[in-house]
């Protein structure tokens, strides 16, 4: 078995250790991380559309960011829209390009929250005109959303909105000289202010948990793979030095009768 100390067989040793490692430690978890986070995203959808809208201050406390329970959630809140209207660019809608209409709302108990109140299709980069949000104040059913990742990108001055590349109300509120809360409102269809309302995703069907026993299978078909190629070198080896694979098993001792006989005649 020295060959295994080859410089080709010691790297493909290790190859084959590395990867088989990355499938039991990094995929594979990674994947049923992913697994378990689609779930939860599901859930959420699901609650979404079978529980009745509530007041937002029951379930997001005041200046909090909204939990994973309140994600995608029915709620009520009640105030007037504000100056200081964005744009989040960049945005696919049924699998189109469309540009998703921000407004804050100012709430009847202080807080100023970030709306989105739909979306535009623009054509190119001209974007068709925004309906403006109602004055006065208005009672808006809405999903709660998280914020979204903030982009490393900055945000551009373009046909007369400042456009963002992702709605994070801390990163809008920065530039725009705005105190928002955390998370964001996405209107319902009907609602005062909605200009065409953004449509619910649909379920991920969520094959990361499929994914994760794939790795683990690989990692396995990876070191047995290995196991193969080493036996199969081993006995070209022996054949090639003329070493039989078995030892042979040794003749049993002659008795002194046998010995006279073969010396003597029978």
């Amino acid at each position: 078995m020295r060959f295994l100390l080859r410089p080709g067989w010691i790297a493909l040793t290790l190859a084959v250790a590395g990867f088989a490692f990355g499938c039991y430690y990094l995929l594979a978890p990674w994947q049923f991380h992913r697994s378990d986070e689609r779930a939860g995203n599901n859930a959420a959808l699901t609650r979404a559309v079978s529980t009745a809208p509530v007041p937002r201050g029951a379930l997001v406390p005041r200046g909090t960011e909204p939990d994973d329970e309140a994600a995608w959630r029915q709620v009520v809140v009640t105030g007037t829209y504000q100056p200081g209207e964005v744009l989040a660019r960049l945005r696919s809608v049924d699998g189109a390009a469309a540009s998703e209409v921000l407004t804050p709302l100012r709430t009847t108990d202080g807080e100023t929250l970030l709306v989105d109140r739909g979306y535009v299709r623009p054509a190119g980069t001209v974007l068709p005109p925004v309906p403006p949000a109602p004055g006065g104040v208005v009672t808006v059913v809405a999903y709660q959303r998280p914020d979204e990742t903030p982009s490393d990108r900055a945000p551009i001055d373009q046909a007369g909105y400042r456009q963002f590349y992702a709605i994070d109300t801390a990163q809008i509120g920065a530039l725009t000289g705005t105190a928002f809360s955390p998370g964001y409102l996405q209107l319902l269809p009907g609602q005062p202010g909605v200009v065409t309302a953004v449509p619910l995703p649909q379920p991920d069907p969520n094959p990361s948990y499929s994914y994760a026993w794939q790795w683990l299978i690989f990692g396995i078909m990876a070191v047995g793979g290995w196991a193969y190629f080493v036996r199969l070198e081993y006995r070209t080896r022996r054949e090639e030095t003329g070493a039989p694979d078995e030892p042979e098993t040794p003749a049993a001792p002659r008795t002194t009768a046998e010995v006279l006989a073969d010396r003597y005649g029978r």
